[in-house]
């Protein structure tokens, strides 16, 4: 007899998802995602073909391309530590920027 995972629900996976997030240099805080109802992370999908989206913002000046793809590594191993899922995907959709430092 095979042995199953238990079912993980997806607000559990995308709090650990925007936790991950979060501890990444640049990443400010999250942000609305205008096509998922207000939704900072969406969970999508089954175990095989499980897709997180955050909707971060960033620190004024940091590479989005740089963060983004952290955002997408830590993301990945927390999941497969603290979940034992590895996502098919994990998109990072920059929600906002933050304002610049005020000038001296």
């Amino acid at each position: 007899m095979q042995q199953q995972r238990p079912l993980i629900a997806a607000d559990v996976l995308a709090r650990y998802a925007a936790d991950a997030a979060l501890g990444v240099s640049g990443v400010v805080g999250l942000a609305s995602g205008p096509l998922h109802r207000g939704k900072s992370v969406s969970v999508s999908g089954d175990e095989d073909t499980l897709a997180i989206e955050l909707n971060l913002e960033l620190e004024w000046g940091h590479s989005s391309a740089e963060v983004g793809k952290e955002v997408q590594r830590r993301v990945s191993e927390y999941l497969e530590r603290m979940a034992n899922v590895a996502p098919a995907s994990v998109e990072v959709v920059v929600g906002a920027v933050s304002p610049p430092p005020p000038r001296r």
